[in-house]
C-alpha cells in the first residue's frame, strides 16, 4: 500500500539578500508536502532553519520516516494520526510542521470550512503584521523601507555591530512603529545600553536580545529593560514557556519551530497561563506556511507573518495583505492553492 504523503523540495530566490545577526542568504530551499485522502489534497510546508539543526536534506529524511505512518490510516481521525506522527519522530519540527499543516488543511477541506472556523477563531480580530527589514547598507535599507510603506509596523533586524547606524537609517526614513530583533546578537550590558537608547526612538519591543543559553543574563536584563522583551530562539515547545517568564515579557511562537499548529496552540495557552504576551512569527515561507499562521493570528497580541513577502516570487496564491492586515477568505482549510502544477 502506498503512502498518501508525497513531498518535493523547491528553491525559492529572495527579493533582497536577507541578513540577520547569524548571516546572509539569497535563496531558501523549502520542502512542500501533499497528503491525499478521498480525492482531496492537504498542503503543507517545511521551512527548515539551521539555527534549529535542520536543512532541506534533514526534512526529506524525516518525511521518509513519516510517510509509512500514514499508510492505511483514516486521516479524518486527526488526533490519532497526529499522535502517531509524534511517536514516530521526536525531533525535526519543520518536517512535523509540514505534515501537521497538510493534515489541518485536509481536515478543513473534508468539512468544507476554513481552518479558523474549525479552531473557533474570529478572523475579524486579525492583528496587523509587521514587515521585516534585514540588515543592509543605507541605500538598500531605503528601498526596503519604501517597499514596506503600507505596513503600520516594521521589524528591524539588528545585532551586526552596526546597530545604531542601521536603526538610525531606518528611523530617519519613517515614522512607522518599529520592533527590533537582535537574533541573539548582544551581551547583557551592551543590550541594556542599546535598549535604553531604542526606548527613546519609538520602538515597541525588542526580540531575543541575548543568546538563548544566557538564562541569567535574560533575568538581569528584564529587571532593567524599559522595553518589553520577547523570547524567540529561547522557545521551541510549550514546556519551555514557564521558565521564560523570569527573563521575558512575551514569547514568539512559530509553527516551523514548534512542529505545527497543535503544539503552537499549546504554547499560546501556556504563555497566557504564565502571564506572557504572545507574538506569532514565521520563517522565510511561502503564502502556504504564512496562511497557516494567519488562521491562528487572532489569538495573539503581535503578528510577524511576512515571510512570503521576502520572496522574489510566491509559488502559492497567498491571502492578500491590506493595510498590513492579512485578509483570510472563506475557502476550506488553509484557503491556499499552488499557482501552477508542480
Amino acid at each position: 500500500m502506498s503512502s498518501p504523503l508525497s513531498f518535493r523540495t523547491v528553491e525559492l530566490p529572495l527579493r533582497h539578500a536577507w541578513t540577520i545577526a547569524r548571516g546572509t542568504s539569497t535563496v531558501k530551499r523549502n520542502v512542500f508536502v501533499e497528503v491525499r485522502s478521498g480525492g482531496l489534497v492537504g498542503y503543507g510546508e517545511a521551512a527548515p532553519n539551521v539555527r534549529y539543526g535542520e536543512s532541506w536534506e534533514s526534512v526529506e529524511a524525516a518525511l521518509q520516516k513519516l510517510a509509512p505512518v500514514l499508510e492505511g490510516r483514516d486521516l479524518r481521525c486527526f488526533r490519532d494520526v497526529s499522535e502517531a506522527l509524534d511517536a514516530a519522530l521526536s525531533d525535526n519540527p519543520a518536517a512535523k510542521a509540514a505534515v501537521d499543516l497538510a493534515l489541518h488543511d485536509l481536515a478543513g477541506k473534508v468539512m468544507g470550512v476554513p481552518l479558523y472556523r474549525l479552531l473557533g477563531v474570529d478572523p475579524k480580530r486579525q492583528p496587523v503584521t509587521s514587515m521585516s527589514i534585514g540588515i543592509d547598507v543605507p541605500e538598500v535599507l531605503a528601498v526596503k523601507v519604501r517597499e514596506a510603506a503600507d505596513f503600520p509596523v516594521l521589524k528591524v533586524k539588528l545585532g551586526s555591530g552596526k546597530d545604531r547606524e542601521v536603526f538610525g537609517t531606518v528611523r530617519a526614513l519613517t515614522s512607522q512603529t518599529i520592533r527590533v530583533d537582535a537574533n541573539e546578537g548582544w551581551k547583557p550590558e551592551e543590550a541594556l545600553a542599546h535598549i535604553q537608547w531604542l526606548s527613546t526612538q519609538g520602538v515597541e519591543l525588542v526580540e531575543q536580545p541575548l543568546p538563548a543559553a544566557d538564562v541569567e543574563g535574560a533575568k538581569w536584563l528584564k529587571a532593567r529593560s524599559p522595553l518589553p522583551l520577547v523570547a524567540d530562539e529561547s522557545l521551541t515547545k510549550a514546556s519551555d514557556v514557564p521558565s521564560l517568564a523570569a527573563g521575558f515579557h512575551g514569547i514568539n511562537v512559530k509553527l516551523q519551530k514548534s512542529g505545527g499548529i497543535r503544539e503552537a496552540l499549546r504554547i499560546i495557552e501556556t504563555a497566557r497561563a504564565c502571564g506572557l504576551k504572545v507574538m506569532l512569527g514565521c520563517m522565510v515561507e511561502t503564502g502556504l506556511g504564512i496562511a497557516a499562521g494567519a488562521h491562528l493570528a487572532p489569538l495573539v497580541d503581535w503578528v510577524d507573518l511576512d515571510g512570503n513577502l521576502l520572496l522574489a516570487e510566491d509559488p502559492y496564491r497567498a491571502h492578500p495583505v491590506v493595510g498590513g492586515r492579512i485578509q483570510l477568505g472563506d475557502g476550506p482549510g488553509l484557503g491556499v492553492e499552488p499557482r501552477a502544477a508542480p
